[in-house]
């Protein structure tokens, strides 16, 4: 059976670009995005699922399994990670030696995903926080405000990975996206050796061929660049550049603090520093206003108040169609 490699990272953090050029190895197989721990680990979870079936129920019977088991909740996840492998190992070519997974929401389940894998290798990938909100914006909303969506990612997510890796940095690894970009070999050559594989400079030369099972994952960067470019580093500046995003950011990087973010491989002043500096222009102000107060209201009223409309919604359309 194949070992797994987990690729942790937020979202628009260059997960799919270290994916494809590890990849290119034959050692490695691979698909875009596969989700699949999600729900099974959030089987054990109170929050955060709304279903049909009553979860919570699910929940309370799944926990009384897990009491009969001889070491509880890690017998359970120890056999998730069974399962998933065995899936995994029929999707890969059978000279293949891991499965790499790359599924950015894993931040939020970081913790159990590592105790789901006593063998497997642990990559973490770190990216300015400022270029991910950056890449957000101008990827998934077009150039306007949409960071209230991705609050789970960028607070509770980081949150996960940096504590997840502050208890597990004696197994796992860690990466930084510019550092990657501005000095590719060097890293790759760091990222082979933690995989106990060797370094060959294909991984550089051939990733931009690789093609991926599967929808998920970043197709934008994969039609832009063919190749490994620095040109993302400073790119973020052209996007978080009116007063009001200027703002946010700064709060943000602030809750972040310099302990979490000296630990992803970043300085606090640093890029407070390199905030301030960048050029000050009002363009999409009225909107970012109108998006801000949005984004508040979604945050507090969003969950409890759309999914019980959602159902209120499907419950009136069988009654119409079926009494």
């Amino acid at each position: 059976m194949h070992k797994p490699i987990i690729l942790f990272s937020l979202p628009r953090s260059g997960s799919t670009l270290l994916q494809r050029m590890l990849s290119t190895d034959a050692n490695v197989s691979t698909i875009a995005e596969p989700w699949v721990l999600l729900p099974l680990v959030y089987s054990l979870k109170q929050d955060g699922i709304y279903t049909e079936y009553s979860h919570e129920l699910s929940r309370q019977a799944l926990i009384c399994l897990l009491n009969e088991l001889p070491n509880g909740k890690q017998d359970y996840l120890e056999s998730l990670g069974e399962a998933t492998m065995d899936l995994f190992s029929k999707v890969s070519g059978n000279d293949a030696r891991y499965f790499l997974d790359k599924t950015p929401r894993y931040a939020l389940i970081s913790d159990d995903v590592i105790n789901m894998f006593p063998s497997g290798k642990f990559i973490f990938l770190w990216r300015n926080p400022l270029a991910i909100i950056s890449s957000m914006i101008d990827t998934w909303g077009e150039g306007k405000w949409n960071i209230y969506i991705y609050k789970a990612d960028l607070f509770d997510g980081l949150q996960n990975l940096v504590d997840t890796f502050k208890r597990n940095r004696e197994t796992a690894m860690a990466i930084n996206y510019e550092r990657l970009l501005q000095s590719p070999e060097n890293e790759l050559f760091r990222v082979m050796k933690y995989l106990e594989l060797d370094f060959h400079p294909r991984l550089l030369e051939e990733f931009s061929k690789v093609i991926f099972c599967g929808q998920m994952g970043d197709q934008k960067g994969v039609n832009e660049f063919d190749h490994v470019s620095t040109s993302p580093i400073d790119k973020w500046k052209a996007t978080i550049n009116n007063p009001l995003r200027r703002m946010w950011c700064r709060r943000y990087l602030k809750w972040i603090g310099q302990d979490r973010l000296r630990i992803m491989g970043y300085d606090l002043d640093e890029l407070l520093s390199d905030l301030n500096a960048t050029n000050t222009t009002w363009s999409n102000i009225f909107s970012d206003v109108a998006r801000l107060l949005f984004g508040t209201l979604y945050c507090l009223l969003g969950k409890p108040i759309i999914k019980p409309a959602k159902v209120r919604l499907k419950e009136w359309k069988w009654v119409k169609r079926y009494t």
